[in-house]
């Protein structure tokens, strides 16, 4: 199976975690080491992962960064056959004084856009709201990126520190982003916590991030499956935040033996150091070479994506692999 020809979506990327090392380079007019950016084989935890963020975010702090990291975030993942791209970002960790965040969102709208009309790839913007931010923050984030929602913007995220700040705590938020009718995937499960899976649940979300603290509760998976919520799996960043120790306890084949949802990808390429072609290469390696198992995971990707046109177009392009 030529997996680097295959037709692919990536539904779980961060765009600060995405960032090409040139397009940093160039930003911030000085050479980084590959090691600023992306993790060490021997990271920890989560919180040592999330240090690989700041620089990045510097390039973010303005329209003209906003917008050629877009950009140029879609010119690579092009190379790769990411045809499909759900890109997500936190708006007020780039919103100041002097940048508001509707011009947050237009830059990278310019940027994703130019890159559609370059490499030809469709997407869909996913806003972040985070954990560490206050209610008010979160509610303005809301408010503002609900104005470009069918025009970029396709859905609402919480992400974060996910053992600092329960999901239970944002359910204003949700309530909210329900009435004004913006979908939203939630960050649930990627420390080990059940209780923001279930919160996940009953607050009605799309899809998850991560979720891998789902395998503990059969019932609960049984609800996932039942409902068809994704479960968006990271496989390269999940072993690196230590989510998962190894591939004898990820849950990947778990759960889609229970039928639920399972698509996988990258979260952030420079970061982890990946690709969708890692990661579903990885799978196809550690489980026999399985080319059913490959079509299956895109396939749920493409029914849990927040623009309903995807599946019927990757299956025209799949039709004969």
């Amino acid at each position: 199976m030529n997996i680097e020809q295959l037709p692919k979506l990536d539904l779980h990327c961060h765009l600060d975690g995405s960032l090409t090392k040139a397009m940093i380079e160039r930003t911030l007019g000085k050479k980084v080491d590959r090691e600023d950016l992306t993790v060490s084989p021997d990271c920890r935890s989560l919180t040592e992962y999330l240090k690989k963020f700041d620089l990045p975010l510097q390039c973010l702090q303005d329209e003209k960064g906003l917008e050629e990291g877009a950009y140029t975030f879609v010119e690579e993942i092009a190379k790769e056959k990411v045809e499909y791209i759900e890109v997500r970002f936190a708006p007020m960790l780039s919103a100041h004084e002097n940048l508001s965040c509707n011009r947050v969102i237009e830059a990278v709208r310019r940027g994703m856009e130019r890159g559609k009309e370059d490499f030809r790839v469709r997407y869909g913007i996913i806003v972040c709201a985070m954990r560490n931010h206050s209610e008010e923050q979160n509610l303005h984030m809301l408010q503002c990126a609900r104005t470009y929602l069918g025009e970029g913007v396709c859905a609402l995220d919480l992400a974060g520190d996910e053992s600092a700040y329960p999901t239970a705590g944002f359910r204003n938020l949700f309530r909210e982003a329900k009435k004004l009718g913006m979908p939203y995937t939630i960050h649930s499960g990627e420390t080990g916590n059940l209780e923001n899976v279930r919160e996940a649940w009953e607050l009605g979300a799309a899809r998850i991030g991560h979720g891998i603290a789902l395998k503990k509760d059969p019932r609960l998976m049984k609800a996932y499956a039942g409902a068809g919520i994704g479960v968006e799996m990271c496989p390269t960043s999940n072993f690196q935040t230590k989510a998962a120790q190894s591939w004898q306890d990820y849950p990947l084949r778990q759960f889609l033996e229970e039928g639920i949802k399972v698509s996988v990808n990258t979260d952030n390429r420079t970061v982890s150091g990946t690709t969708m072609t890692k990661e579903l290469t990885q799978i196809y390696r550690q489980y026999g070479e399985d080319e059913e198992l490959i079509l299956t995971l895109l396939r749920n990707a493409a029914d849990t994506a927040f623009d309903p046109e995807i599946r019927e177009i990757f299956e025209k392009k799949w039709k004969g692999i």
